[in-house]
């Protein structure tokens, strides 16, 4: 069975859904960014990681204060595409030290409610774009 499958793939006869382009949106960021805030696919949105940064690529300082630009940041995105933070179903933090995770805590659980808290994965990082302390990137559903 498995030489058939292999012949047949080979022939290319063995034929698999290919994704037509419209089927993906791309939603650019910023003039000259190198890549998009979000892509749409299927009904998901994913967001590209958030750094705690203004328009002008200011950092605030302290890990506080980055959570609470990154989450308002999200906040954002996810509302421009008509979403609110109820459709955010899964989150990855990426920080500078894990030794500051309960700061991060203490501000990312109030832009969900508590019965809707997204999938969440975390690491530390050696190094975060703009010198950022976090970055945190999402999935909505649409």
């Amino acid at each position: 069975m498995l030489k058939k499958w292999m012949l047949l793939a080979a022939l290319g006869l063995l034929a698999f859904p290919a994704q037509a382009a419209d089927d993906i949106r791309f939603q650019k960021a910023f003039p000259g960014a190198p890549f998009s805030e979000a892509v749409e696919v299927d009904g998901i949105l994913y967001l590209s990681g958030q750094l705690g940064n203004d328009a002008a690529l200011k950092l605030p300082d302290g890990m506080e204060a980055q959570a609470r630009q990154v989450m308002e940041n999200i906040k954002a995105a996810v509302e421009r595409r008509g979403l609110t933070m109820d459709r955010v179903f899964k989150c990855t933090v990426m920080m500078q030290d894990m030794k500051q995770w309960g700061d991060f805590n203490k501000i990312y659980i109030t832009y969900f409610k508590p019965d809707r808290l997204p999938a969440r994965s975390a690491f530390g990082s050696s190094g975060l774009a703009l010198g950022a302390l976090l970055e945190v990137e999402c999935w909505a559903k649409m």
